[in-house]
């Protein structure tokens, strides 16, 4: 569904991504692991055609993001770490705006729409103005609008943020689900329990190149993820200190 093919960005002298490959196929939930600053949401950006990678490809259900852009963003939903609403519209308003940019007709959008309400606990506010919102509500309207279309590829940066036990359930089942239908989901998160209990691969990177790739058995090991990703990434930042790297100030 997801293919990363030697990407790299830079800004100026900055290489933000470095030879990045990834590869999330269907039916999987990704992680996509680093500190602040790894290149995560750089390339994330890139995915979603906000950035063009300097060099190598990036293909979202065989459709090159570059040359085939827009046919290659009907594929997916993308979920910033920020959700953003337009204060002057309701839920409901903001829903229904998403659906004619995506295309759905209205009995279609009818449907999806009570679906998604239902499944994201929205009904009690669906018809107040999102300036009223708080981040959990904000975040939860915001994936409403990203599942409406049943998008082939699913893709959230953090987005267990200012959700409270019950409604992180439901974005993780969510996500799951949302796999199990043979879509995928690439998932870039700090929340690493979340990983343990819903993600079926991990990638995990810092200042911009790869330290692992694969299944979340063989990340753990014998240990904890925490325990093995933060070894991971400690010894990459001494590494690069010792090689007298400058650390990538860019996520």
């Amino acid at each position: 569904m997801l293919r990363i093919t030697g990407v790299s960005k830079r800004f100026g002298s900055l290489v933000a991504v470095d030879q990045l490959e990834m590869h999330v196929p269907p039916g999987r939930v990704h992680a996509f692991l680093g500190p602040n600053g790894a290149g995560k949401t750089t390339t994330i950006k890139m995915c979603t055609g906000l950035l063009r990678p300097d060099d190598g490809s990036i293909a979202i259900d065989g459709l090159d993001v570059v040359r085939q852009g827009v046919e290659a963003r009907r594929c997916i939903a993308y979920v910033p770490d920020e959700p953003y609403l337009y204060e002057r519209l309701t839920g409901r308003e903001f829903l229904d705006f998403t659906a004619r940019i995506y295309g759905l007709d209205r009995a279609t959008f009818a449907k999806r729409f009570d679906e998604v309400v239902e499944q994201f606990a929205l009904a009690d506010f669906m018809d107040q103005l999102a300036e009223g919102y708080s981040h959990g509500m904000r975040q939860r309207v915001v994936l409403a609008a990203a599942v409406l279309h049943h998008p082939k590829l699913l893709i959230v940066d953090e987005p267990l943020v200012g959700l409270d036990p019950k409604h992180i359930r439901v974005v993780l089942q969510l996500l799951r689900e949302f796999a199990d239908d043979g879509r995928s989901v690439l998932m870039s998160t700090h929340t690493l329990a979340a990983v343990e209990d819903v993600a079926d691969a991990v990638t995990v990177i810092n200042h911009g190149k790869v330290l692992f790739d694969g299944s979340v058995t063989e990340l753990r090991g014998d240990q904890s993820i925490e325990r093995k990703f933060l070894d991971m990434t400690d010894s990459s930042l001494r590494a690069a200190v010792v090689a007298g790297d400058e650390p990538v100030d860019n996520d």
